[in-house]
């Protein structure tokens, strides 16, 4: 079943449970021997082998970040991805976003990432991949994990 709207969701009759799951450091990137916190946040997404996007704008994009985590998630029981703002995913990033259940927001330099995609406006697709995905995703059961 396609759902469009909140109000498609109470004709339907369904309940959607919505998350933001915050936490000030720890996880893969301090504890990587640790991962329950991942097998938590996993968890909340109550699906085999969900799809998680790991966003480290907040640290400059950085490579040892995201070959951390994916150090860390290919150990568990999902699909594990990144979206770069500089080298974003081939094609359609609406489509990227919205394709993923997690999207699991890493921590650094919070105003860099926030004036970063502030820059980008409102009219650049990631900007408006993201905002989609925030607006369209809780339909569909997703977890957004700020570090």
């Amino acid at each position: 079943m396609l759902v469009q709207s909140c109000a498609e969701l109470v004709t339907c009759g369904m309940t959607v449970t919505k998350q933001i799951i915050a936490m000030g450091g720890g996880g893969f990137s301090m504890e990587p021997e640790n991962l329950l916190l991942e097998r938590y946040v996993l968890a909340q997404a109550e699906k085999p082998r969900p799809r998680v996007c790991f966003v480290p704008t907040a640290s400059g994009d950085s490579l040892t970040y995201i070959e951390r985590f994916y150090d860390a998630f290919r150990e568990l029981d999902c699909e594990p991805s990144h979206l770069s703002v500089f080298n974003g995913p081939i094609g359609d990033w609406r489509e990227y976003v919205l394709s993923k259940d997690v999207i699991y927001v890493g921590g650094g330099n919070t105003k860099n990432l926030l004036a970063l995609w502030r820059d980008l406006g409102p009219r650049s697709h990631h900007a408006r991949s993201m905002g989609e995905r925030n607006r369209d995703g809780w339909h569909q059961r997703r977890i957004d994990l700020l570090v």
